[in-house]
């Protein structure tokens, strides 16, 4: 089996392949050319978002010349797979922004250079499509009745499926042989929801290129799918109390990035130390064999490394040891100024939970002193009535403000 498909399965990455081993003698002769794509459906990517492009890491190290896909042609009717309703339709210049966000994210995660990556805006060749033509030429190499066996049609079928998603596995299929005219691209990796748009597209290639007799070597095209990633609690990878965990500064704080990593459930730390890091095998072994704290650390330290850089990635692990072990730096720490003159009065302790975001609610405060998760500077809190005053601060004038064993926040008085 070919080294590189050989790295991905042994990190669990390998879902299905049109042709195993087909693709394994066409990757051992030399390097290929293969796609990811993505819709820029937001202005980011979330971490779910990024399996398959961890995946493109590994296959770009391994010398392929890989092409990331930000649709923003697809992005103008949204993909129905994985989806039970239909997704909410942006504007065209909502779209063209968030091609461009996303664009960066992938470059500063991938590094486009022209030569092992680049990216593609399908936009270049959808957008002007002429309808008529388009159905003439390609509209004609598909069954609606093999369409509607796939699973991703299937579920929508029972809630209701719009003509305009429905013409989503054509354009999708119509990418992969728009790639492949261009710059020679035959496989296209994704997750497990796009295995019928994925092997639409390399059956449009064979119909279009390949007759009806088995593909020639020069016109061969193959379809590689990942697991869908879940976690061991049973949440949707990527998911949060706070909702999605994107890789904008803005929307998911590094911090927080971090603090994900550090709390997924025990089970999954192996599996996602091999998807979501690149540490050898050998070494994440090693890593998980040990107390299972310590390889959490790990786990969000590198993650973080990765999509943030050392220096966040740094700040981000003083900041969890200055509020956890009293080690690290404070101003790492999540931070929220309050007026020093109201803590001279005397804060209630329900406003101090609800002014620093600790609890959504003033009522959500209260239940959480009354159950006993309550701290502040250490100190648990129980009186729903009590008083946090200046007088309490640490000896930086300061407070660590506590909401059970995860969540936490810095007080600067000013």
């Amino acid at each position: 089996m070919n080294e590189a498909i050989e790295t991905l399965k042994a990190r669990g990455f390998f879902n299905q392949c049109t042709d195993l081993e087909a693709l394994s003698e066409r990757m051992d002769k030399g390097p290929i050319s293969f796609y990811v794509g993505c819709d820029p459906t937001g202005a980011s990517l979330h971490i779910g978002h990024m399996v398959p492009f961890f995946a493109f890491r590994h296959l770009m190290k391994a010398g392929h010349h890989g092409i990331a896909l930000v649709g923003g042609g697809t992005g103008r009717i949204g993909d129905p797979s994985g989806k039970t309703e239909m997704r909410k339709m942006l504007g065209y210049d909502q779209i063209d922004a968030n091609v461009v966000n996303i664009t960066g994210q992938l470059d500063r995660f991938l590094h486009f250079d022209g030569v092992l990556a680049q990216p593609a805006n399908n936009k270049d060749w959808l957008a002007d499509l002429r309808y008529i033509d388009f159905l003439r030429d390609i509209g004609s190499c598909f069954s609606v009745n093999k369409m509607l066996t796939y699973e991703e049609y299937k579920i929508r079928l029972e809630k209701g499926l719009s003509f305009l998603e429905f013409n989503y596995q054509l354009l999708q299929a119509f990418d992969f042989y728009m790639l492949h005219q261009k710059f020679g691209t035959i496989l296209q990796i994704g997750g497990a929801d796009q295995w019928g748009n994925i092997t639409a597209g390399v059956d449009l290639i064979r119909r279009k290129l390949g007759g009806t007799t088995e593909l020639n070597e020069e016109h061969q095209a193959f379809g590689l799918t990942f697991p869908l990633i879940m976690r061991a609690d049973g949440k949707k990878m990527g998911k949060s109390e706070k909702g999605a965990v994107f890789l904008d500064q803005s929307l998911t704080s590094v911090f927080d990035f971090f603090q994900y990593w550090r709390n997924v459930p025990d089970a999954d730390v192996k599996k996602f130390f091999m998807l979501f890091t690149f540490l050898p095998v050998d070494e994440i072994e090693k890593v998980c064999a040990g107390d299972i704290n310590a390889a959490k650390e790990r786990l969000a330290y590198e993650v973080t490394l990765v999509i943030h850089g050392q220096e966040e990635a740094d700040k981000a692990l003083s900041g969890a040891k200055a509020a956890f072990s009293g080690e690290g730096d404070k101003s790492h720490m999540p931070t929220v100024e309050l007026a020093k003159a109201d803590f001279d009065a005397g804060v209630n302790v329900c406003d101090l939970y609800f002014n620093t975001k600790l609890c959504a609610s003033k009522s959500d405060a209260r239940r959480l002193i009354q159950q006993g998760g309550a701290s502040v500077n250490g100190q648990a809190v129980s009186d729903v009535k009590a008083v946090i005053t200046t007088a309490q601060a640490d000896d930086d004038g300061e407070f660590v403000v506590k909401a059970g064993k995860k969540k936490f926040i810095r007080v600067v008085l000013k």
